[in-house]
């Protein structure tokens, strides 16, 4: 059974299938990678460096215009990833990618220049613990952001996220003051985005922090009392990591509208979702929020297409 909270979002549920998540439709599978008239733009544009084609990975990328020609008509969107995820899925467990989102937007007219997603990190299950909100992933995460917004043309984009990409987009469009000790320490990422950013989507984030690192304190990356999930130790909570705590210290930033997806039964979150006393996954003054006591972690993400279109096209200007 999903709990549908805000009163447009029951009314929508209602009207097409009462409290049921609506699963992504199947089209024919996206072909990954960026357009070879988006790659050009990036290396004559100054993001070259930045490699956000992932030729290394299959899978790695997905988005672009098909030539210069190519018109943009919907609002742009954006897919972040989780940890050790990519762009595209290829098959493996806990690697889905934006699949099957990519498909379901595509089903509603959406066009390849509309759709962006890169990836982030190694792509490797077996380094997820050493993956954290290092000053690397979140330039390269803001840059692909401007990037895009440039690109298009487009006077703001909407950004759906997952897991570990809702926290590193909020700091990425946070910006300000930021410290990577294994980087060089303080550095600034610049004035937040928020006046480019539509609408925010956060799926199954560790907002407030994973119970998984309760008792670790920075004994992996991910879990680090400074860039990493750590919760802290007690209510309140105390000790939070130093990220979290920035990025939960003001609200409403992502966006101009801020919804969650996520499950009280996901189990690499767990204990129905709840860290200290509060829901991890919701973000601070968000407007909005579809949870369900079914899905699983990547089960949020895959199979909830329609909840992600209705959200980022609830608003639209265009």
């Amino acid at each position: 059974m999903t709990i549908v909270r805000n009163a447009f979002f029951t009314l929508i549920c209602l009207l097409l299938l009462g409290s049921g998540w609506l699963p992504a439709q199947t089209v024919t599978p996206v072909a990954g990678g960026l357009t070879a008239d988006f790659t050009t733009w990036l290396s004559a544009n100054g993001y070259g460096s930045y490699q956000f084609q992932r030729a290394d990975l299959i899978g790695g990328s997905y988005g672009g215009k098909q030539s210069a020609t190519d018109t943009v008509v919907n609002e742009p969107i954006i897919f972040i990833h989780g940890n050790s995820d990519k762009a595209l899925g290829t098959g493996e467990a806990y690697q889905s990618g934006w699949t099957a989102s990519i498909e379901y937007f595509l089903s509603k007219g959406y066009k390849s220049s509309e759709l962006y997603a890169t990836t982030w990190g190694p792509a490797d299950s077996l380094l997820a613990s050493q993956q954290y909100h290092s000053k690397a992933y979140l330039t390269q995460t803001r840059a692909f952001i401007q990037a895009v917004l440039a690109y298009t043309g487009a006077a703001k984009v909407n950004i759906i996220s997952h897991s570990m990409g809702v926290t590193l987009a909020r700091k990425a469009i946070l910006g300000g003051a930021a410290s990577d000790l294994l980087a060089g320490g303080s550095y600034n990422l610049g004035t937040p985005l928020t006046s480019f950013i539509d609408t925010f989507v956060g799926i199954a984030g560790a907002n407030w922090g994973l119970t998984a690192c309760y008792t670790t304190d920075g004994s992996t990356p991910t879990c680090a009392n400074t860039n990493g999930l750590y919760p802290g130790y007690m209510i309140g909570p105390v000790g939070l990591a130093s990220i979290l705590t920035n990025i939960n210290s003001k609200s409403h930033y992502e966006g101009t509208h801020v919804y969650t997806l996520w499950s009280h039964v996901d189990e690499i979150i767990m204990y129905g979702d709840v860290v200290w006393g509060q829901y991890t996954s919701e973000i601070p003054g968000q407007n909005g929020e579809v949870t369900s006591t079914v899905y699983g972690h990547d089960q949020c993400k895959d199979l909830t297409g329609y909840n992600q279109w209705r959200m980022v096209t609830a608003h639209a200007t265009n």
